[in-house]
């Protein structure tokens, strides 16, 4: 049985809990709107036509931002077809995945679902194929109180409050091909740079998110940041990172131990983003916005027939059905975006329902979690405070894609007399016997434990069996003279709320 000791000091402090680390994604994608958020003749809708029981859902995973529209859809986006009058918003093209879009549901309609929910809006703008004007005149419908052309076409449309949109993505994935109006990065930072400054021209406090990479390997990578940050350095507050991750040929190995690529993802654009940061001595700290992660079976989409010229509305596009062991690695991967609090300060778990999301829904039928679900919920509810920096002492092995990984993945945070621990054991087999000395810390008793295992790591919840895997409690976790043992299943997720 493989042996892990994990080390907590109260003084290891990597920076704040950020509750914008939870956030998640709506893009007008397949179902994730239509039939996802909302389904006006559905049993559970309100009268505003948005499934409550999918609400209710969106509640207890505990998202806090959602960003909004898009995604590849908002490069094509014109934002002024989707306020106003229903019956008056046209339907148009959508060339990124080739559907109709209705424009039924828009930006003021989604900000009221937003409030039902809890959670901020984050907003992106299409500088791909429109520019700085538009984007202009959507600041000031969302945000103006009153009183100019636009604030007031809001209140007319019947939202008299601004949305007092913060977060602001300038465009999505400008160094894909794949991107409607994509662009060098020289030409995409010039554009950027001068998006942002008219922006915080009309609201200084306003937090703008500039394109990063689209994954790490991309042929720009590294390259882009830093041609981008250094025309927008000046102008914006975060570079956004994007990756997904999936099992290659079996290898599920390599797969659990994904977030080794995360950290070499982060670690690489913060050097990047600081060293134009030096060389414009500029007193600011540039922070990441990791606002799309997740786990996504990317190569068995692209040899479906999903994507393709018959133009429908909300067809089943992405939807991905998940496993024990992509719940897992989700676990991993936003633990190790606790790790980095100190610099990446906003996520955005993609998406939110039906499209690669943690919530399915049937038209006309029930709502349900999916595995990947409940570590983003549980550590949604019980991280707060501080993270703190373990010491893991594991056993490591060798993988295909990202070299040498720990068996045993650990990160805690600490909240006063409170504390929380998450695990992860990415030993195919064998159980994992893990000890943690918690002599720096206050908590005196293990007030919860719940562990997502499963004797097949392949199992799944489906609409047939929407309960097959659920988080259950760690009995074997015991907590005797400051150190804390517990016993780590195979392919296993692992929460330990102290108190």
């Amino acid at each position: 049985m493989p042996r892990a000791h994990i080390g907590l000091d109260r003084r290891a402090v990597v920076g704040p809990v950020r509750r914008r680390t939870f956030g998640s994604f709506v893009e007008h994608l397949g179902r994730c709107v239509y039939t996802g958020l909302y389904e006006p003749d559905h049993p559970t809708a309100n009268e505003d036509g948005f499934r409550t029981d999918v609400v209710e859902l969106v509640r207890e995973l505990g998202t806090t931002t959602v960003r909004y529209p898009g995604g590849n859809f908002v490069s094509g986006f014109r934002w002024e077809d989707s306020v106003g009058p229903r019956e008056q918003r046209p339907v148009r093209r959508d060339l990124s995945w080739h559907s109709l879009e209705s424009n039924q549901v828009g930006l003021d309609e989604f900000a009221k679902w937003l409030k039902l929910t809890g959670s901020e809006l984050m907003l992106a703008v299409n500088v791909a194929t429109r520019g700085i004007l538009p984007a202009l005149d959507l600041l000031e419908y969302a945000n103006h109180p009153s009183g100019t052309a636009l604030s007031d076409l809001r209140i007319a449309n019947g939202t008299p409050e601004p949305h007092d949109v913060r977060m602001w993505c300038l465009g999505n994935e400008m160094d894909g091909p794949w991107q409607t109006g994509f662009m060098t990065a020289d030409d995409y930072g010039k554009i950027a740079a001068r998006t942002a400054a008219a922006m915080k021209a009309a609201d200084q406090d306003l937090e703008l998110v500039v394109c990063g990479s689209s994954g790490s390997g991309m042929p720009t990578f590294g390259d882009w940041e830093r041609t981008v940050l250094e025309h927008s350095y000046d102008y914006v507050d975060y570079v956004s990172c994007h990756a997904y991750y999936q099992v290659h040929d079996g290898d599920l190995g390599s797969f659990l131990a994904s977030s080794v690529d995360m950290e070499f993802f982060i670690d690489t654009v913060l050097a990047t983003a600081d060293h134009v940061g030096h060389k414009r001595q500029s007193k600011k700290r540039m922070n990441i916005s990791f606002d799309e992660w997740n786990v996504w079976y990317l190569e068995e989409h692209k040899a479906s027939d999903e994507v393709n010229d018959e133009w429908r509305h909300a067809p089943r596009q992405l939807e991905d059905v998940y496993t024990v062991a992509d719940a897992v690695v989700v676990g991993n991967l936003l633990m190790t975006l606790l790790k980095r609090s100190d610099r990446v300060t906003s996520a955005s778990l993609a998406q939110l329902v039906n499209v690669i999301a943690p919530i399915m829904t049937e038209p006309g039928g029930p709502a349900w979690r999916q595995t990947t679900f409940h570590p983003f919920s549980i550590t949604s509810r019980l991280a707060s405070g501080e993270v703190l920096r373990p010491v893991i002492d594991a056993p490591t092995y060798l993988t295909a894609r990202h070299g040498e990984a720990s068996l045993v993945d650990a990160v805690a945070t600490v909240d006063g007399d409170r504390a929380a621990v998450f695990l992860v054991n990415r030993d195919l087999t064998e159980n994992a016997q893990v000890t943690i000395d918690l002599h720096g810390l206050a908590a005196t008793r293990i007030t919860e434990t719940l562990t997502l295992a499963d004797a097949d790591p392949y199992a799944k919840n489906t609409l047939a069996d929407p309960l097959r895997v659920v988080p259950t409690a760690n009995t074997g976790a015991a907590l005797a003279d400051g150190v804390l043992t517990v016993e780590l299943p195979p392919v296993s997720w692992t929460a330990i709320a102290l108190g």
